[in-house]
C-alpha cells in the first residue's frame, strides 16, 4: 500500500513541478490542448449516446427498484466510457507528437535535477528518434489496445461494469509505465528489463495511474506525468 500512495504523490509532484518551470508547463499544456480537444469530442458522444449504449446490455426496467439498480449500473458504464475516452485520446496524442514531447520533457527535467540529461552517447538525432517511435509500441500501443478490446468484450457481457472498471485500471498502469520507462528506454535498456521494472513495482504503477481515471482531471495528471515519472526515476535512482 506504501508503493500505491507513493505512486499517487509522485503523480501530483511532477505537475506542481511542472507548473513552476516554463519549459515543462509550455510542453504540458502543449499535450493537454490536444487531449482536451479529442476527449470532449469523445465524451460528449459518450453522453449524447448514454441510454443507447446501456440499453444495448440491460434494458431499461418499467419501474420498482430495479429501476434505481439500471440508473447506478449505467453510470457506472458510463464512466467506464469515459476512461475509454480519456485513453483514445491519449492514443491520438500520442501518435501525432507525444512520443516526442514526453521524451523532452523527461530531458528537461533531469537536467534541471541532475544537471545533466542521460542517453545514448552517439549516433544520430534521426535514428534515436527512429528508436523512441519503435520501443512506443510495445510499452504504450499494445497494452492500452489489448486494454481496450478487454473493455469492449465488457460490454456484452453481465459482467460488464466490472469489466470496464478492471480494464480501465490495467490501461491507467500501462500509460503509468508509459513515463516511468522513458529513462530506461532513453538509455537503450532491454525491453525485458524495462518490463521487469514493471511488474517489480506493480503497486507504483497503480497508484500512479489510478489519477488518469478521474475524468477531466485526468487530461492535466496526463499532461505533466512525464516529469513526475522522472523525479522518481531520479530519486529512486532505479538499476537495470
Amino acid at each position: 500500500m506504501i508503493n500505491l500512495y507513493k505512486g499517487i504523490a509522485f503523480n501530483l509532484k511532477g505537475t506542481v513541478f511542472a507548473l513552476k518551470h516554463p519549459k515543462l508547463l509550455m510542453l504540458g499544456l502543449m499535450r493537454f490542448l490536444v487531449v482536451l480537444v479529442l476527449t470532449t469530442l469523445i465524451s460528449g458522444l459518450v453522453l449524447y449516446w448514454h441510454e443507447s449504449i446501456v440499453n444495448l446490455i440491460w434494458k431499461m426496467p418499467d419501474s420498482g427498484w430495479l429501476l434505481y439498480v439500471w440508473e447506478a449500473v449505467s453510470w457506472m458504464l458510463t464512466l467506464g466510457l469515459l476512461a475509454l475516452a480519456m485513453v483514445l485520446s491519449y492514443l491520438a496524442a500520442q501518435i501525432l507528437f507525444g512520443v516526442f514531447i514526453m521524451d523532452y520533457m523527461s530531458k528537461i527535467t533531469e537536467k534541471i535535477i541532475t544537471g545533466k540529461e542521460s542517453g545514448p552517447e552517439s549516433g544520430s538525432f534521426f535514428s534515436f528518434f527512429i528508436h523512441l517511435v519503435k520501443q512506443e509500441i510495445p510499452r504504450a500501443v499494445i497494452p492500452v489496445l489489448v486494454s481496450l478490446v478487454i473493455m469492449t468484450a465488457g460490454l456484452f457481457t453481465p459482467a460488464g461494469p466490472v469489466i470496464i472498471v478492471l480494464s480501465s485500471l490495467c490501461a491507467a498502469v500501462f500509460l503509468a509505465w508509459d513515463n516511468t520507462d522513458l529513462i530506461p528506454a532513453r538509455q537503450l535498456v532491454p525491453f525485458k528489463h524495462r518490463f521487469g521494472f514493471l511488474k517489480h513495482n506493480l503497486m507504483f504503477h497503480i497508484g500512479f495511474g489510478i489519477l488518469f481515471l478521474i475524468p477531466w482531471l485526468n487530461m492535466i495528471f496526463l499532461s505533466f506525468a512525464p516529469v513526475g515519472a522522472t523525479l522518481y526515476y531520479i530519486e529512486n535512482n532505479k538499476k537495470f
